[in-house]
């Protein structure tokens, strides 16, 4: 061995333990590898940081600006409530909730599409009689599953189709990972959805309750093109009973109607009363096409005459207020005109605070305080724990201890909150739908696949015009673009991009692969396959699984030529293994975000994710043999 290899052995191998040992986060012991490797000179100092312009991290950043847009938008909400299906047993449920979720995951970063279901799925544990964890565990494995059936599912199929590239062959196509990914992805889909799930220890969930926030009372006003526009209170109950909604008033023609007879019609124009879960709110709105109250924009003539001349005076009150304070400057300017602009769509979020007992709130309304006047914000609900209350939402006097969600530019929300004793929770994502942006973001990820598929133009690219093109029509707010983007994974893929190209210049790479032909394999080309995805599927349980496939892209390509065969399967099989992390809460972050809402120990995962693991192995080794022929 040269001292090359000596070296690159030495920080890789430092770099695996640091990984394991989980004391720092993974994009500092990557960036802590590249500079290793620099100071010592297995990397040049010019071509540093160049893993940063790789396509594949690129394509990666954009994929998840993209995925946001579904997210934000409430294409996933309908799509969830389209598919799943509302009566059905615990293995056709199952089997619907894990099916789109690795449909998504296929199309988007698979721990968006985790995080948006995460919600449905507790909601279906209920449904089913079974713990959190029951159900939150094959979702899990769903989405992880799914993401390797496309070239943007996951980020290591990014990193192999990457190194595919650098050896000549060219990258991967978008839909060239689909023929063995959909096979194991529906092997296992079918194994946990049919026996499974029944492997998962029955927990008690924890870090569930301390979200509650009980029933929000809000008004959801009817539209001309809303589904409700003609029915009768008794069929919008039935279409509201899945989500847990109940109507407990009416306002008809300005005549607010309590406890209304059930065969009631009613019309466009009229405003509902409803108790509903935070969570659920989106579902409300998008079930009957409902629109939040306090989001209509009233005509002139609709505004009450107490109102209009409270907002008169008040902002009379602010004009000479202003007169007499130097207005605050806004990135140099001084016309005083950023005053009177109203905030962009794109700067309004939706908000929790709950009211504290010295807030000045108290026995107060939000006509009381003329909220829109003086903060330029929405009272949009009311929560009250053990309390309903009957008044309109405007009128109603808030108390101590209430929980207000809240929407408008996030700087007047915090204005408020400051200046009524109120605090923020954690924040909850509350997704107000939108048909018009619905359409927009799943056009731009259509075409942005599309153009990536048909090969008009390279992944990283098209992903980069869908990016552009959902600034432009605000899918998702320029503001909000780098909030998008995981950063760390990132820095991860860039850095590590670098060292593996170390590894493949001093042959260290060759070197690895020639002891495991010969002392393993033994020059079977099958075993060495089997070997390569085995390898890497126990490295993904232990370290994160984009650094799992740039560890070992390098091997499996001196696998293949030391056995003379060509690299496409063994590259496969890397791409296979490095998305298969079954065994342990730390492989995928997909697992880590279930372990305390389901309540599960680190000891849990193999009890699933062991006979999970065998399934793909047993699957997708003679489907690489065919598809990928040696």
């Amino acid at each position: 061995m040269t001292q090359d290899q000596w070296l690159i052995l030495t920080i890789l191998t430092a770099t695996v333990a640091m990984f394991l040992w989980g004391r720092w986060r993974h994009d500092m012991v990557a960036a802590g590898a590249l500079l290793a490797c620099v100071v010592v000179g297995l990397v040049p100092a010019r071509e540093a940081f160049a893993g940063f312009g790789h396509p594949a991290v690129v394509t990666v950043a954009c994929v998840l600006v993209l995925s946001r847009g579904l997210q934000t938008s409430g294409a996933v909400d309908v799509l969830a409530r389209t598919v799943l299906p509302a009566q059905s047993g615990r293995m056709l449920s199952l089997m619907a909730l894990m099916g789109l979720g690795a449909f998504l995951s296929g199309f988007m970063n698979n721990v968006g599409a985790m995080a948006l279901l995460m919600p449905v799925a507790i909601h279906l544990s209920q449904r089913l009689e079974l713990t959190p964890g029951q159900v939150l565990m094959p979702l899990a494995f769903g989405t992880i599953l799914g993401g390797m059936t496309t070239l943007i599912g996951t980020p290591p199929n990014l990193i192999v189709s990457g190194f595919r590239a650098e050896t000549g062959l060219g990258s991967f196509a978008m839909f060239d990972f689909t023929p063995i990914g959909l096979a194991v992805a529906l092997a296992g889909v079918l194994f946990v959805a049919l026996i499974g799930w029944r492997l998962v220890p029955a927990r008690k969930q924890s870090g569930i309750e301390g979200f509650e926030s009980g029933a929000y009372i809000t008004e959801v006003r009817i539209m001309e093109d809303s589904k409700a526009a003609g029915m009768r209170l008794r069929e919008i109950e039935d279409a509201l009973a899945d989500v847990d909604a109940q109507i407990i008033g009416l306002v008809q023609r300005e005549v607010r109607i309590i406890a209304a007879n059930s065969w009631r019609k009613v019309h466009a124009g009229d405003i509902l009363m409803i108790e509903a879960e935070a969570d659920a709110l989106t579902d409300v709105l998008s079930i009957l096409g409902l629109k939040l109250e306090e989001e209509v924009k009233p005509e002139k003539d609709e505004i009450p005459e107490a109102d209009a001349k409270a907002d008169a005076a008040a902002a009379k009150d602010k004009k000479g207020k202003d007169a007499d304070t130097p207005r605050k400057q806004n990135d140099g300017n001084t016309d005083g005109k950023d005053a009177e602009t109203p905030a962009r769509s794109d700067d309004i979020v939706l908000m929790e605070l709950a009211v504290l007992p010295n807030s000045p709130l108290s026995g107060r309304s939000a006509s009381d305080i003329l909220l829109r006047t003086r903060y330029g914000v929405n009272l949009l609900a009311l929560s009250r724990e053990g309390k309903r209350s009957m008044k309109r939402l405007r009128s109603m006097a808030i108390q101590s201890g209430d929980l207000l969600l809240m929407q408008g530019p996030p700087e007047s929300i915090s204005e408020f909150a400051s200046d009524n004793a109120c605090v923020p929770l954690a924040q909850r994502e509350l997704r107000i739908p939108n048909k018009r942006k619905i359409w927009e973001a799943s056009l731009i990820m259509l075409f942005a696949v599309g153009g990536a598929a048909f090969g008009l133009l390279p992944a990283a690219v098209s992903f980069a015009i869908g990016v552009l093109a959902s600034m432009a029509l605000r899918t998702v707010p320029p503001r909000a673009v780098y909030d998008a983007i995981d950063w760390p994974v990132i820095v991860l893929l860039g850095a590590l991009i670098p060292v593996a190209g170390a590894m493949e210049a001093t042959g260290t790479a060759d070197l690895i692969a020639r002891l495991l032909i010969e002392n393993v394999a033994q020059g079977h080309a099958v075993v060495g396959l089997a070997l390569i995805l085995v390898v890497t599927m126990f490295l993904s349980d232990l370290m994160n699984n984009a650094a799992t496939a740039a560890v070992m892209c390098p091997i499996a390509i001196g696998t293949a030529a030391a056995l003379g065969v060509s690299p496409d399967a063994f590259l496969m099989a890397v791409a296979i293994g490095a998305s298969c992390a079954f065994l342990t809460p730390i492989g995928h972050q997909n697992n880590t975000l279930i372990l305390g809402p389901g309540g599960f120990r680190f000891s849990d995962y193999w009890k699933l994710g062991l006979p999970l693991e065998i399934i793909v192995v047993a699957v997708s080794i003679p489907l690489l043999l065919v598809v990928w022929p040696l």
